[in-house]
């Protein structure tokens, strides 16, 4: 029996033009992420003068945004950094769920990785802890799936199927 072929991605070909598509709402936490997810580009090889950064009013207008992006700009990958925080109200369940819902449409619809680092978290605190402390920065994780897609589907070949 013969071995299945693996392929996966990896942090050498990752060159490419990146747009980040940042929810201003909730700043004070989101800075952090985008800081991360710069860094974390920067750091595998990306150069800094292929790097984009779009703000949008709040994780609602993130997908139009990133749509309007994948149309005129046409980057090897967006990453998408917001922070919708639980409220009182069903509010978070209608923004966080749209916001994902349709990135996930947009990137099977253009074939373009859209990394998702739109944080959906229950409190100011745990929106704290996943910008940059005891959780770790998900700005940076959402870069690193990005970088990680880009090189993945570059691997994938057409005419590579046997």
């Amino acid at each position: 029996m013969q071995p299945l072929s693996q392929v996966e991605g990896s942090f050498v070909d990752v060159d490419g033009r990146y747009v980040i598509v940042v929810g201003r709402f909730n700043h004070h936490v989101v800075d952090s992420l985008v800081e991360g997810a710069v860094d974390s580009l920067v750091r595998h090889g990306v150069d800094s003068e292929h790097i984009d950064i779009v703000h949008v009013p709040g994780a609602w207008e993130i997908p139009l945004a990133v749509k309007r992006v994948l149309n005129v700009i046409q980057p090897d990958a967006v990453i998408a950094l917001g922070a919708v925080i639980r409220g009182g109200t069903p509010h978070f369940e209608y923004v966080a769920g749209g916001c994902n819902a349709a990135m996930n449409n947009l990137q099977l619809e253009f074939e373009t990785p859209i990394a998702n680092g739109v944080l959906t978290v229950e409190s100011i605190e745990q929106a704290i802890e996943r910008s940059g402390t005891k959780a770790g920065n998900k700005g940076t994780e959402a870069a690193m799936a990005a970088m990680e897609m880009v090189s993945l589907l570059r691997a994938i070949v057409p005419g590579d199927a046997q």
